[in-house]
């Protein structure tokens, strides 16, 4: 069912408007309020789809009512209802976030069109939350210690900014949750965030996959292809150990950092691209720049924030946390009932050597879950947790 509310002074066009949608769908729930006051008290007490509003009103005007709602719950899809001398209002609450507007007295297609237009809008709205939660749990980062909650305070602060962040820590220790993190909570998650693994690419492929090619660029250009970067425009680009990056590549990354353009491999004309960069390294890159391998004017680019993730043996106190969580989440991914971890069990884990990392525990995990007993026991750790 959708809720629609009909917020209108005049009683008979609130009976209309009624009578039209409720004849139009029997899936349409109507209800009204004759005055701004009394719709606004409707909304904070119950969900809508769809909001249709006077704007000419006693005690509150349409564009008060409009401004409030927007602030309780601004993912309502507000139409507004125009009179004669209204238009240039009715424009105006286009600016200040309504869906659209209609005047009266209200064409019958237009309306209705307007109405299924403005619910599939609600309707992907919500989808997207829904797809964002799921998102977000699949980069949680779990735990509690001081570094960990360090790093969380740290996105928190910078997460809202365009500051460039350079991630660093060992393999394994979940610098993409970080990366992923700083886009969700910015004001770019509307947008792609594009992932780039520089070590996985070759090095003559490089700038191709960054910044794209042309047709005819080199041989197997049969035709031009945007790269990462125009993908990611509006939105963020995270370079995945960007240590491993070619130094022609980090020039060219370099002059986009620094003038917001790009230009396609073979081409001689620039793209303007408006791109938050991320990067994340396990190599020390103050190393790779006294060796010649890395520039550091662009590090410097990079790092204007600076975070470093922790090995797993140095926050051993949010081991019981991370094993909790994979438990839950393996059983889910298998179909499988959760298995309970031992107290010992538990204890003999956080004292292993994780030269690989969270990644190295969850495996182990899995391990267990899969080669162990209805209960993980310190047997079962013995046996099979450093196979």
């Amino acid at each position: 069912m959708s809720k629609i509310l009909i917020i209108e002074d005049e009683a008979p066009i609130r009976r209309v408007l009624t009578k039209i949608l409720s004849e139009e769908s029997d899936t349409y729930l109507v209800q009204e309020a004759e005055d701004g006051l009394q719709g606004i008290e409707l909304v904070k007490n119950e969900d809508f789809d769809l909001i249709l509003c006077d704007i000419k009103m006693p005690k509150m005007d349409g564009v008060e009512v409009l401004e409030a709602i927007k602030k309780i719950k601004p993912e309502i899809p507000m139409v507004m209802i125009s009179g004669h001398g209204d238009l240039e209002t009715a424009i105006q609450t286009m600016r200040l976030g309504a869906f659209d507007y209609i005047s009266k007295p209200p064409d019958l297609n237009r309306l209705l069109n307007t109405v299924r237009n403005a619910l599939d809008k609600k309707q992907l709205v919500v989808e997207n939350k829904i797809l964002k939660k799921k998102v977000s749990k699949n980069y949680e980062m779990i735990g509690d210690s001081e570094a960990i909650s360090h790093i969380k305070t740290m996105i928190d602060k910078v997460a809202q900014t365009d500051a460039r962040v350079l991630i660093t820590g060992p393999n394994g220790t979940g610098k993409e949750l970080v990366a992923h993190q700083l886009h969700e909570k910015s004001n770019r998650a509307q947008q792609a965030i594009i992932e780039v693994n520089c070590a996985a690419i070759p090095s003559e492929l490089i700038e191709s996959e960054l910044f794209g090619h042309v047709k005819g660029a080199f041989t197997s250009a049969v035709k031009d292809r945007a790269g990462k970067f125009e993908a990611a425009n509006g939105g963020t680009i995270f370079l995945d150990e960007i240590g491993d990056m070619s130094l022609s590549a980090q020039a060219k990354v370099l002059r986009a950092l620094q003038e917001n353009l790009i230009q396609r491999v073979g081409a001689d004309k620039d793209i303007k691209v408006d791109v938050r960069v991320i990067a994340a390294t396990n190599k020390d890159l103050k190393t790779e720049i006294a060796e010649g391998r890395f520039r550091e004017d662009l590090y410097h680019r990079l790092a204007v924030i600076l975070l470093k993730v922790p090995a797993l043996n140095d926050r051993r106190e949010d081991i019981p946390a991370l094993i909790e969580h994979f438990t839950t989440k393996i059983s889910e991914e298998q179909g499988t009932t959760k298995k309970i971890f031992s107290k010992q069990a538990i204890k003999l884990l956080q004292e292993y050597d994780w030269t690989g990392n969270i990644r190295e525990l969850r495996n182990v995990v899995e391990r267990l879950i899969i080669l162990g007993g209805s209960e993980i026991s310190e047997n079962d750790v013995t046996l099979f947790a450093s196979k």
